[in-house]
């Protein structure tokens, strides 16, 4: 079936002649994006149609296993892997914590591999490869390369078009439709299929269908939260929620940053900054790129702020997620001990090494 035949399943602007797609029939769509075998236009006809009439677990379970099938994912035999999973297309007034977070969360014994990408439309905000490249390390696009970084440190980051180059080709398409689709979840969902997993979502209902796709596609342990942005990072001026996934049950998550002595009056910020030129982003505006990775490298310093705050409340919920720790409160004091003792700086100098 090609997507001229799906238009007309989701059917006119009233809906009164369609309906949803089946699992398969979403897995079957998104083969044939990414086997190259439909147009730019009928593609953006298609993620249009979606967003407006809204995507189910099903759904996105289907387009999910597509992509899956088609890419090339490392790690899948690393014990007690986590994937962190934030945003591609990044962020505009939040600095990207993530990295800072795996790597203190790697100090603490965790196992973990990051998905992320840079320069992403129609944002093209900040991502934790621009931290990354600030840090002197590199984003790989390579799955075993990736892999023995991650047997080696024990993180290990990989831009989600090196496990699955058919997302290069749909970047145009997302930049002429310049809203958020259905693709903006499916690539966080490019992970080891055994590997437990910690996701960012957006405000809304779609935490409830992020948490379910995660279960759709047999994942047992998982957390779905909405952080700053729709990132992994909590707010630490208000509660963050979130939903856990623990074996075929999924439960809600509640995180007060006062609870653990974290709440701040204010989130870290990056500076304010004039609009982009045309087709750029914050994550072309090189003072942010600084600021974000200058934030990075102070946390791992051990400076104290917001930042830090918020790097660990990150890093204890990336320890949840893993197993390494039962509860956020014991997330905390691993995350905190593996800054002051040294051992996420150790982790960041076995990267460069």
């Amino acid at each position: 079936m090609i997507l001229r035949d799906l238009l007309r399943v989701l059917g006119s602007s009233d809906r009164r002649d369609g309906r949803n797609l089946t699992h398969d029939e979403a897995y079957r769509a998104f083969l044939t994006i990414l086997d190259g075998e439909e147009s730019e236009i009928r593609i953006g006809a298609f993620l249009i149609a979606l967003r407006w009439k809204g995507v189910t677990v099903e759904e996105v379970t289907g387009f999910a296993r597509a992509a899956r099938e088609r890419a090339t994912i490392p790690c899948s035999d690393v014990a007690g892997l986590v994937c962190v999973c934030p945003p591609h297309e990044g962020y505009d007034l939040a600095p990207p914590l993530e990295v800072a977070a795996c790597i203190v969360a790697a100090g603490a014994g965790a196992r973990v591999l990051l998905i992320t990408d840079r320069n992403v439309p129609p944002k093209r905000g900040l991502t934790g490869a621009h931290v990354l490249e600030h840090l002197g390390l590199a984003l790989s696009w390579s799955p075993s390369e990736t892999e023995r970084t991650v047997e080696r440190t024990g993180f290990g980051a990989i831009a989600a078009p090196g496990m699955l180059p058919g997302l290069l080709g749909l970047r145009r398409v997302r930049g002429d439709v310049g809203v958020r689709t259905p693709l903006s979840t499916v690539e966080k969902l490019i992970v080891p299929p055994k590997a437990a997993i910690l996701l960012g979502s957006n405000p809304g209902p779609v935490l409830g269908l992020a948490a379910g796709t995660m279960a759709g596609l047999g994942h047992t342990t998982g957390i779905a939260v909405q952080g700053v942005g729709g990132g992994i990072v909590p707010s630490l001026t208000r509660r963050t929620r979130g939903v856990e996934v623990q074996g075929t049950h999924q439960v809600p998550l509640s995180l007060e940053p006062g609870d653990f002595g974290l709440d701040c009056l204010e989130n870290p910020e990056l500076p304010m900054y004039g609009p982009p030129e045309e087709g750029e982003g914050p994550g072309d505006n090189p003072s942010l790129v600084r600021t974000a990775g200058e934030l990075t490298d102070a946390v791992l310093k051990g400076e104290s702020g917001p930042a830090r705050h918020a790097t660990v409340l990150a890093a204890a919920l990336i320890l949840k997620a893993a197993g390494r720790t039962l509860t956020i409160a014991e997330g905390v004091d691993a995350a905190a001990k593996s800054l002051e003792s040294g051992a996420a700086r150790a982790v960041l100098l076995k990267l460069r090494g």
